[in-house]
């Protein structure tokens, strides 16, 4: 296309690398106006639409984290043995297991609860789009993490999924809005509720 060149590659990121990531350079593209999306004036609320739904894709990838950190640390913790047991007998690592379920359960809940609400054709969904996004991307960093921790210097090991998980969930947080950006963004909305839905 006329005006548009890829700039620079941006490599050696922390999480993502199977995602190439490089600047996109637009100067004087000719944009006909049979390209136009929607109408004059209305790219805010198309924008933040797109948004929107960005924010549920990105809560769902952090519960897909959560979910395959889940599986690998129950498997883990299953079929390693220490002191004559498997480790998944021993308190500390039935919590983490216990509380990894509990909150990826949740964070699925509200994932498909905000889904199916959601307008497509319109904006006004910040609220709950937010919400899952804040609470899906930190509860799927914080699943691998502790995924890591019942593996030990196996998780942290690239032979282990695990670690690219923990190392992926990070972006999550950030793409999308950063999670401070969520809580401004609620508790401006929040302000305006007359009761807890």
């Amino acid at each position: 296309m006329a005006g548009f060149s890829l700039g620079q590659r941006l490599k050696d990121k922390c999480g993502m690398r199977a995602s190439p990531t490089a600047e996109l350079v637009f100067e004087n593209v000719p944009l006909p106006a049979a390209n136009l999306i929607g109408q004059p004036g209305g790219a805010t609320v198309c924008m933040m639409r797109n948004l929107e739904i960005e924010r549920v894709v990105l809560a769902a990838m952090g519960v897909g984290i959560a979910r395959r950190s889940l599986e690998a640390m129950n498997a883990y913790a299953t079929d390693r043995r220490a002191f004559g047991a498997s480790l998944r007998d021993f308190g500390q690592i039935q919590r983490h297991i216990a509380e990894s379920y509990a909150e990826y359960m949740a964070g699925k809940t509200y994932l498909y609860q905000t889904a199916l609400g959601l307008d497509l054709d319109d904006a006004g969904n910040r609220l709950d789009t937010d919400g899952v996004k804040l609470y899906c991307t930190t509860m799927g960093k914080n699943v691998a993490d502790r995924a890591i921790q019942v593996m030990g210097g196996y998780g942290y090991m690239g032979e282990y999924a695990v670690e690219r998980l923990w190392r992926d969930a990070k972006l999550l947080e950030i793409g999308g809005g950063t999670l401070e950006s969520h809580h401004k963004n609620m508790v401006r909305d929040m302000s305006q509720l007359d009761a807890m839905p």
